[in-house]
């Protein structure tokens, strides 16, 4: 029996990359699937297109999700096109490199509004909408644990937080049987950070095993975070990152 059989998804920023990846797993394992998506129409309707190759359902809804009103629209309307929502994946975020003397404050206040704010507020309303049992899933860094270099202190300062929250909400959520747990992606082919990129040689010599890793080893460990066998793990983050941390 597939591992998600029946459950109903949303998973944010989840077009391209890690994002799509995960949906593209959970919809394999039996999920219905909706995700939001910015800045590619055509990147979202792929996505879309595969879920539904998996004979899934899928929504792609187009939200910022900096705009905390969009971020509440759309999990309401996941919840609305699926006939239910128990699973939340936030994963949409983005990413400025920039020494602190060169950001500004609108700068940091995209960022955590993407990346923290967000995640909050999908949260938030998602909980509402959950059964007993639902799973949060917040994707994090290896950089809200560890700052190995110089311009990337807006996004750790939101992951670090983020990572916060998510083990403070899992206090909150627990008398509901909700889990809320982190996965800390280290160095993973993307778009937004490829293997062949100006910092991956650094990357790379900063992780173990020595090489990239793919969205779906990220996927993977989404998947476990969302089914049964996690059900007595909540707080925790998970470092799928190579060794980086290591």
């Amino acid at each position: 029996m597939k591992r998600l059989a029946d459950k109903k998804v949303l998973v944010t920023g989840g077009s391209r990359g890690i994002g799509a990846a995960i949906a593209k797993e959970m919809a394999s394992e039996g999920a219905d699937v909706a995700f939001t998506w910015f800045s590619s129409a055509e990147a979202a309707e792929a996505t879309a297109a595969s879920i539904r190759r998996n004979g899934a359902r899928a929504c792609a809804i187009h939200a910022d999700s900096g705009d905390g009103d969009a971020v509440r629209a759309a999990t309401t309307s996941a919840h609305e096109q699926l006939g239910g929502l128990d699973i939340l994946v936030n994963n949409a975020g983005i990413f400025e490199r920039r020494l602190l003397q060169d950001t500004s404050d609108d700068e940091f206040d995209r960022i955590m509004a993407v990346n923290l704010r967000g995640a909050y507020i999908a949260i938030k309303t998602a909980t509402q909408l959950m059964p007993k049992g639902g799973r949060i899933i917040n994707m994090s860094s290896t950089f809200g644990a560890r700052v190995p270099s110089q311009g990337i202190g807006l996004y750790a300062t939101s992951k670090f937080a983020l990572a916060g929250m998510t083990r403070a909400f899992a206090r909150d959520l627990a008398p509901l049987e909700i889990t809320v747990n982190a996965i800390q992606p280290g160095a993973i082919a993307t778009d937004m950070n490829p293997a062949t990129g100006s910092h991956a040689r650094l990357m790379t010599m900063m992780t173990a095993v020595g090489r990239y890793g793919e969205p779906e080893d990220i996927a993977k460990a989404a998947i476990f975070l969302a089914g049964d066998e996690s059900r007595y793990i909540t707080g925790a983050t998970i470092n799928v990152d190579g060794g980086f941390e290591s």
